[in-house]
């Protein structure tokens, strides 16, 4: 999934606290195992679809100072609520800096 945007109250700054920011999120998700390569059934994989709501729903459930803590939150959740064996997320902050189009950060986990 690439460039998957969210709403988010994030940053360290007083100012931040009071305005939403645009995050855009990148992810490569591990397939959670070889059935769905025969079956062609979504129950078989993970529902892209209940994957940006989720993130749409964790992404309004607080305050988040880092983007570094939103990737880690994301990676945790499609490991354990969708079973991906490995995730690489990638979580920016748009228009944040002058003369850069994003900041943020890539993490990757594995079980």
């Amino acid at each position: 999934m690439r460039d998957l945007r969210v709403e988010a109250s994030i940053g360290i700054h007083k100012r931040e606290r009071h305005v939403r920011q645009t995050l855009s999120i990148d992810l490569d998700i591990g397939v959670p195992g070889t059935a769905v390569f025969a079956s062609d059934k979504v129950a078989d994989t993970i529902d892209y679809e209940q994957v940006a709501l989720r993130i749409r729903e964790l992404a309004a459930s607080g305050h988040f100072r880092l983007v570094e803590t939103v990737a880690e939150r994301i990676a945790s959740l499609l490991m354990k609520d969708f079973g991906a064996p490995w995730v690489k997320v990638s979580v920016a902050k748009i228009g944040i800096l002058p003369n850069a189009k994003f900041v943020g950060v890539t993490i990757e986990r594995r079980r």
